[in-house]
């Protein structure tokens, strides 16, 4: 498997592009589509424009999890504002040049102000997963906003997320680690549609504790070339296995939320 990558040119638009934020009376003209709009990618990909008003300064990651109101209002899914009946889906990432640490597909920090954003909800995607048991049989929210669950049985008090699966519950990879650094280079194992992704937490021979992907480098030609961590390693080593979780690739099937369980 792999995450859906590009859209189609229907719209003219890439769903990783983030729009705003926009100043009402400014003369500036939005959105660019109708809210509502959908359009379609590759791995049987299908986005939605929806959107999202910040109160504060936000930052959203790939795989991050939202719901949209009739209105196609969007905001980041937690189990205290999760509305049954609604649809979710996740957030792709915001696109950037591939010589940019970050990649096509990275983390994005948004001032307050109303912005438009393409949101998945069909196909093969990045999504934030708290807890991952072997059987990936349930999805629910979490009091974390964007983050789901997936535990071998519902949690009482959360809101059940329909038509979702996820491919696994880690990834793992190997990588060369240089001392009090926190690049991850000779990378195997890795790729753009596959991951491992932003935000994941990683562990293995000399990172520490807590540590997760702040950033990903790519070629030119999208080739992940080097992995950067939130900490510095504390060893140096060569073609150690890293594992990575809580970023899982997920099927999506026009998820929505069914049930308070």
């Amino acid at each position: 498997m792999s995450i859906a990558t590009f859209q189609t040119d229907r719209l003219g638009a890439n769903p990783f592009v983030v729009d705003g934020p926009f100043v009402p009376g400014s003369g500036v003209p939005s959105p660019q589509f109708a809210l509502g709009s959908s359009t379609l990618g590759d791995r049987e990909a299908e986005f939605v424009f929806c959107r999202l008003v910040l109160a504060s300064p936000t930052t959203l990651q790939p795989g991050q999890w939202f719901q949209w109101t009739r209105d196609y209002d969007a905001s980041l899914l937690t189990t205290a504002a999760a509305v049954v009946g609604q649809r979710c889906g996740v957030f792709a990432g915001a696109a950037q040049p591939p010589t940019i640490t970050g990649g096509p597909v990275s983390a994005i920090t948004l001032a307050a102000g109303t912005y438009y954003v393409w949101l998945q909800r069909n196909g093969q995607a990045p999504a934030q997963v708290t807890t991952a048991t072997a059987a990936l049989v349930v999805a629910e929210t979490t009091t974390t906003a964007g983050v789901a669950n997936a535990p071998a049985s519902a949690t009482v008090g959360t809101k059940a997320i329909a038509n979702v699966n996820f491919a696994a519950a880690n990834q793992t990879f190997t990588a060369t680690t240089v001392n009090g650094s926190p690049v991850l280079t000779n990378l195997t194992g890795v790729s753009v549609g596959s991951g491992p992704f932003i935000g994941a937490a990683v562990a293995g021979t000399g990172i520490p504790g807590g540590t997760t992907i702040a950033g990903l480098t790519y070629s030119p030609s999208g080739v992940i070339q080097s992995i950067t961590l939130s900490a510095n390693a504390t060893a140096n080593g060569t073609g150690i296995t890293v594992t990575a979780t809580g970023v899982l690739e997920a099927t999506l099937m026009r998820p929505f939320l069914s049930k308070t369980n």
